[in-house]
């Protein structure tokens, strides 16, 4: 399997990512910038969904106004204010969708939303679901919204993982393998895990390593996918991870 992109590849080596891809082509509205923009929208929407519950809107607004933003933001003037000094995709989304509450829901919601724009198909079908699982949080809006957004990453991530090892037949595998994600390594249950797979302890601990890499392989890839230089990826690893903990 290949690895996602390291912290020492040069901006010469940098994978045309999602985000930088936008941030070179998004003023041209190029179709590639505008599928990449796409592709970041349908994974990110939700922690934008729980921002705007946070502050203070009613389900079905922040349903309408999730949407609104995203329709708006695939227009071609949208586009043109992804400059490369905002950095990071979710700083520049976070900013850009604070801008819109405070200065242009109110005169959406007066017009008649979506006509003749592009549009980006969201599923709220379970969102007000999933916000209510949320434990609660005493943080602000903006730092709920970035464990918001890695714990998006993350799910994002598991999803790929999980993928990769249906297409290879080892979904049994990777259910029984998931758990060891997390926890120290000397707390798995290697036993556990040894007789239920019918594979030696031995051959349990290779598997669970090969997971992990890989997992931590696919979270700098998609960490990639949302920041506009390889130099960005180790912080924004850091401040991620940070956000979870809750610091």
């Amino acid at each position: 399997m290949t690895s996602g992109a390291t912290s020492d590849q040069g901006p010469e080596n940098f994978p045309a990512t999602h985000w930088s891809l936008v941030l070179k082509a998004g003023k041209n509205d190029t179709t590639r910038a505008q599928a990449a923009l796409s592709s970041l929208c349908q994974t990110y929407w939700f922690p934008l969904y729980a921002h705007a519950r946070r502050r203070g809107h009613t389900p079905h607004d922040a349903r309408d106004l999730t949407q609104e933003f995203f329709a708006r933001l695939l227009e071609r003037q949208a586009l043109a204010l992804a400059d490369p000094a905002r950095g990071r995709f979710r700083s520049f989304l976070l900013a850009a969708m604070n801008n819109f509450l405070a200065t242009e829901w109110e005169k959406a919601r007066a017009q008649k939303r979506g006509t003749g724009r592009p549009m980006v198909s969201l599923d709220f079908s379970a969102a007000e679901e999933r916000f209510d699982l949320e434990p609660a949080d005493h943080a602000t809006p903006d730092k709920a919204f970035d464990k918001q957004w890695a714990l998006a990453l993350l799910d994002e991530v598991l999803k790929k993982l999980e993928t990769e090892y249906e297409r290879e037949g080892k979904q049994a595998l990777f259910a029984a393998l998931r758990p060891a994600l997390t926890g120290a390594r000397e707390s798995q249950p290697y036993a556990e895990l040894s007789a239920r797979l019918g594979m030696s302890q031995g051959a349990v601990k290779v598997a669970v390593h090969r997971l992990r890499q890989r997992y931590r392989d696919l979270v700098r890839q998609e960490i990639a996918h949302t920041v506009a230089s390889p130099g960005e990826i180790d912080s924004e690893m850091r401040h991620l991870f940070a956000a979870l903990a809750g610091s």
